[in-house]
């Protein structure tokens, strides 16, 4: 019974170390993406399609391609409005040219218009 008990042990010990050393010490790596620029005046406009449009909830979504200032490669995502009368200003089919940036953790279109 002691050696179930001391070998019930010695495999808990390992794989605990096991993830202790998986994880490593991250405490000096930078966790933000290298390939993302600051976005603002000079942030390049991305272009998409919108998909649905949610003005209740003050979001649209978009088939989007790259979104170089965020780090993002093309996708469909769904982006709340800096400003509620984005909204009105597009319907689902719609082509634009927008500029995405992350406010308050949350992916925010605070430019949009139409090319």
């Amino acid at each position: 019974m002691k050696n179930v008990f001391a070998l019930i042990a010695v495999s808990c010990a390992l794989a605990i170390s096991a993830s202790a050393y998986a994880a490593g010490d991250t405490g000096n790596m930078d966790m933000s993406s290298s390939s993302a620029k600051p976005a603002g005046e000079n942030a390049a406009m991305s272009h998409g399609e919108i998909r649905k449009v949610d003005a209740a909830a003050g979001k649209l979504t978009i088939k989007a391609g790259p979104i170089e200032n965020l780090g993002m490669e093309a996708m469909t995502m769904v982006f709340k409005v800096k400003d509620p009368a984005m909204i009105s200003q597009v319907k689902v089919g719609d082509k634009i040219d927008f500029v995405a940036e992350e406010v308050n953790g949350v992916a925010t279109v605070t430019k949009l218009q139409k090319p």
